[in-house]
């Protein structure tokens, strides 16, 4: 994703919008399956494509196999099968805003193939949804692992900075841009979006520059230095060990036995598991204060006590 930001951001660089996209597709599908990696305990085959085999008899074999490229190494799965396998496997929801984000970036790789982008009202389009999908990436990666970006330039450059836009050169659109732009257009005026959410299809920045007076303004920065005030972050320690939520653990279990429902009986087995440091980790709101809204996280361990009440599918 940095390198998507680093190639959009240079003064002067040929099939931008283009390059960002595929780059930016690139780590989305990475951070998906990292995801996934992270619910599995880093178990790989979580992330490889499976498929079935043609018999000798030419009919299809039961048995799934893993699937093999040309070179023949195994093929993983895409971005949007890691996302409905967190949904559907995990729980693990991706707001739709995020999806329909990154199905408008898809559509801009996917086109990218086949033409060069000349056009700036093509150009400012993607450089809102992009905007937007860099929101995403920064909001889902600290969810999921904690992990703050604050320390690179994630953001891409607004197009005044990058090029004269007053005086961009008018090119008509050919057939496959012009239609690539209507469906960005459509799609954008058709799904909704709230102010408040933290997530979001496409973003419009608007800079405006003001002269500074006077050394009175104060600095504020992120630093390593030793010397200033410690603030313990255990956040990423915490995600780490204990990456499930309860929704998480409930939607793993019913997909993983096939007696299993949320009832009394699940509810008497998890809570004394919740008392157990090695299955379960509380986090406060506002760590000192044991009575503000607290949120309970699981490690995957705690599937093993499950296996002794319930019977596993076939």
């Amino acid at each position: 994703m940095l390198s998507a930001i680093e190639v959009y951001n240079k003064p002067d660089f040929f099939y931008r919008e283009e390059t960002f996209s595929i780059l930016a597709i690139n780590g989305w599908e990475l951070l998906a399956k990292a995801r996934i990696l992270q619910l599995e305990r880093n178990r790989t085959s979580a992330i490889i494509e499976y498929e079935k085999r043609k018999k000798a008899d030419g009919s299809q074999s039961l048995k799934l196999y893993r699937k093999k490229n040309r070179t023949g190494n195994h093929v993983s799965i895409g971005l949007f099968k890691a996302l409905d396998l967190l949904a559907n496997k995990y729980g693990d929801n991706v707001n739709p805003l995020i999806r329909k984000n990154l199905e408008l970036l898809t559509e801009i790789r996917d086109n990218s193939i086949h033409f060069f982008n000349k056009d700036y009202d093509l150009s400012r389009q993607i450089h809102q949804i992009g905007t937007a999908s860099l929101r995403n990436y920064v909001t889902l990666s600290r969810k999921w692992f904690a992990t703050d970006l604050g320390e690179y330039n994630f953001f891409i450059m607004p197009l005044a900075f990058i090029k004269d836009f007053h005086t961009v050169e008018a090119i008509p659109l050919n057939s496959e841009e012009r239609r690539l732009l209507e469906y960005l257009k459509q799609t954008q005026q058709v799904e909704g979006e709230n102010e408040a959410d933290d997530y979001s299809i496409a973003l419009e920045m608007n800079i405006s520059l003001k002269k500074k007076h006077g050394d009175s303004l104060t600095e504020v920065r992120i630093t390593d230095d030793p010397s200033a005030t410690p603030i313990q972050l255990e956040e990423q320690d915490v995600l780490e060990k204990y990456p499930w939520e309860y929704k998480n653990l409930s939607t793993y279990l019913a997909n993983r036995y096939s007696d299993f429902l949320q009832n009394r009986k699940y509810h008497a087995i998890r809570k004394p598991l919740e008392g157990k440091p090695e299955y379960c980790r509380i986090r406060f709101l506002d760590p000192g204060n044991q009575k503000s809204p607290k949120k309970k996280f699981y490690n995957p361990n705690i599937v093993r006590e499950f296996d002794k009440y319930y019977t596993k599918k076939i």
